[in-house]
């Protein structure tokens, strides 16, 4: 008698609203059937059957909230009732072989276990790689997928059980000030990002590196490559996605950067998959570009232009969040001309991208002339990057602002 719960489809949900049922009670439904749409922190998105039957009751109505892990369903199968679920066998015994009840047999010393295999246990492909590559048996391990399935996330260390979250801190008293108040209730999203933020900011040891990049010669070309995109009706290239490409081809010569604490290790990934800081209306979220390091400048512009879309719409897919190596975030179009971020655990570093402003500089003749600079400032996870780590890879990304040109070959 599967029991449906409201399932984990992303890893900041906490709760769900059912928006839509596309099953109702007495269908029937196999493995696979999409039985609602289910609005989450993040995204709509849709819930599928893991299990064969009939949908016997809805515990939720359309429009309703549950929490996760929730009663929201229930499916049937043949030979099960609501009152008494069908029930498998007990295996028979062999009472010829059987040792008389007054003087049990002393029982044979049990062969060595097997190494127990992962492939029944309900895992994403990439969970049961990651398992296999640590040696662990993900039997027992929670899932925090669709329908509990284990993702890659959930996978454990070498074995090792998921460390117990810290107590939680004892709640702020707030003090009258005489004026007229206003509550406002945390939203799923806001209390999640209150949480991963202050994890970060107490469990990472944080550095900071800046440097101010000369951002003419990315203008210039810019304005050669949107007349060009004007003529053929294409759409404009921005100051971002120049940054996004130069993020990913310095990513490329400085892997370090590009890395993951894993508690007994450090994981140094092949892939730049570029975590896009995008402001929502209760607050931020990071949609991912994947294999940024093969994207062209257009094809990056495609990719954020799609995603911020989609991601204001909570339109996106629970893992079009996910498998983030390293984050922008540039808050130049509000006017910030510097700012330092806080590292997006379990990653390494992230890159703040400050407004292009005009300013007096000196040229390379002693000249005095009105420039256009931009502030580029890393916040690292120290356990991971160095210091010299970290400012070789601003000095790779400095290059590439300042000569953009070599990023469009």
């Amino acid at each position: 008698m599967p029991v449906i719960t409201m399932p984990k489809l992303s890893d900041t949900m906490t709760e769900g609203t059912l928006v839509r049922w596309l099953k109702k009670k007495g269908d029937k439904v196999e493995m696979g059937d999409v039985l609602a749409e289910v609005e989450t922190d993040k995204a709509t998105m849709e819930m599928e059957a893991f299990d064969d039957g009939v949908l016997q009751e809805l515990y939720v109505t359309e429009g309703g909230k549950a929490a996760v892990g929730a009663k929201i369903a229930l499916i049937l199968g043949e030979g099960e009732s609501a009152d008494a679920p069908a029930e498998k066998p007990a295996p028979k015994l062999d009472t010829k072989s059987a040792a008389p009840a007054a003087a049990p047999a002393p029982k044979a010393a049990a062969p060595a276990a097997a190494a127990p295999s992962n492939e029944r246990v309900k895992a994403s492909p990439l969970a049961k790689k990651i398992a296999k590559e640590r040696g662990v048996n993900l039997e027992g391990v929670a899932g925090t997928g669709p329908g509990g399935r284990v993702v890659a996330k959930d996978v454990p260390a070498s074995g090792s059980a998921p460390k117990a979250a810290p107590a939680a801190p004892a709640p702020i008293r707030l003090e009258k000030t005489g004026g007229e108040e206003k509550r406002i209730e945390l939203s799923g999203m806001r209390r999640v990002i209150a949480d991963r933020l202050l994890a970060s900011k107490t469990t990472i040891p944080h550095f900071y590196l800046s440097i101010e990049v000369d951002a003419a010669p990315l203008m210039r070309l810019r304005r050669e490559v949107n007349a060009a995109n004007e003529a053929a009706n294409q759409p404009k290239i921005t100051v971002n996605d120049f940054v996004l490409l130069a993020v990913a081809r310095a990513a490329q010569q400085c892997p370090k950067v590009n890395a993951a604490w894993g508690g007994d290790h450090v994981m140094e990934y092949g892939s730049v998959n570029i975590s896009v800081a995008v402001a929502v209306d209760d607050g931020l979220v990071t949609p991912v570009i994947r294999d940024a390091q093969k994207l062209s400048l257009r094809e990056i512009s495609a990719a954020v232009k799609d995603l911020a879309t989609r991601a204001r719409t909570k339109k996106l897919k629970p893992e079009e969040y996910a498998g983030g190596t390293i984050t922008v975030s540039n808050l130049g179009s509000y006017g910030i001309e510097q700012f330092y971020a806080i590292v997006n655990p379990p990653q390494a570093a992230i890159l703040a991208v400050g407004a292009i402003v005009k300013k007096p500089v000196v040229t390379a003749k002693g000249e005095l002339a009105v420039g256009e600079r931009m502030n580029i400032s890393l916040s690292g996870d120290h356990r991971v990057v160095d210091g010299a780590v970290g400012a070789e890879y601003l000095t790779a990304l400095r290059k590439l602002v300042e000569n953009p040109a070599l990023m469009l070959f």
